[in-house]
């Protein structure tokens, strides 16, 4: 049945409903997502980004108490030929990334797989991120700070998933991403500097030169960077803390990394 109010579009009440049944699955089942060749944008920010980014939309999941949000609203009335679906607020909150759900949904072709990384270019080599928040924060920070392309090596989360592009709040667009990527073999033939960050025997940041292109190294929180990834980097740096903590949060750490070789560079 459709709604009754200036925005119009079938409503779906039944979760025995195909397309529900299709959506549920999309947004559970990573692998049967990817194997569809589909995305789904969790929100008004995700849709935005993804359109300026040249990504075309299929259709809109929009939950009932979403169409009574300003931002939800205008953008559906400024896009009045966009097929669009409702749901109840219960069964939109099984699609949704976080616990208090956007309202709205997209579902969309996945981008095209990307080219062979570029030797010559800035990079972030991320190795065996699983924490999908952490993985979509480091694609943002890397994306805000220009680099423009970020290699995942074995392990890592899915960066296409709806809760690492809900972390990467658009990043993932700005950013040629290559997956599956033997870090260690990149490495070798890379053209430009490598560091990655430890304790030790390593220089402290402020000192280290960061000249030409740079590519960036970073582990997951427990184990950090492998043994033959660290052993393929150039140099090794710390961030000195007069703190009384033993770590940072790796995203934390990428942050200053990347915007201390942006200072130097301004």
């Amino acid at each position: 049945m459709d709604n009754s109010g200036p925005i119009r579009m079938p409503t779906i009440l039944s979760r025995d409903n195909p397309r529900f049944k299709q959506w549920r699955r999309w947004a559970t089942k990573n692998r049967e997502r990817r194997a569809a060749g589909i995305l789904l944008l969790d929100g008004i920010h995700l849709i935005e980004a993804f359109t300026a980014a040249g990504g075309s939309i299929d259709h809109l999941v929009v939950s009932e108490s979403g169409l009574g949000r300003h931002e939800i609203g205008a953008w559906l009335e400024a896009h009045p030929d966009q097929a669009a679906f409702t749901l109840p607020d219960g069964m939109f909150g099984a699609l949704a990334a976080t616990d208090t759900p956007s309202g709205i949904v997209a579902v969309a072709k996945a981008p095209a797989l990307p080219a062979t990384p570029d030797l010559q270019a800035d990079a972030v080599l991320l190795d065996g991120i699983q924490d999908p928040g952490n993985l979509g924060t480091l694609l943002r920070t890397a994306a805000a700070s220009g680099i423009r392309q970020a290699l995942l090596g074995a392990g890592c989360a899915d960066p296409w998933a709806l809760k690492t592009l809900r972390a990467g709040q658009g990043a993932q667009f700005e950013l040629s991403i290559h997956e599956g990527v033997d870090l260690a073999g990149f490495l070798v033939a890379y053209q430009g500097s490598s560091l990655v960050t430890r304790l030790g025997d390593a220089q402290p940041l402020w000192e280290a030169p960061l000249d030409g292109p740079l590519a960036w190294i970073f582990g997951a929180e427990g184990q950090g960077v492998s043994a033959a990834v660290a052993a393929a980097a150039d140099r090794a740096v710390f961030i000195p803390m007069p703190g009384r903590v033993e770590s940072l949060n790796v995203a934390a750490a990428a942050a200053i990394c990347l915007f201390e070789a942006t200072r130097r560079r301004r």
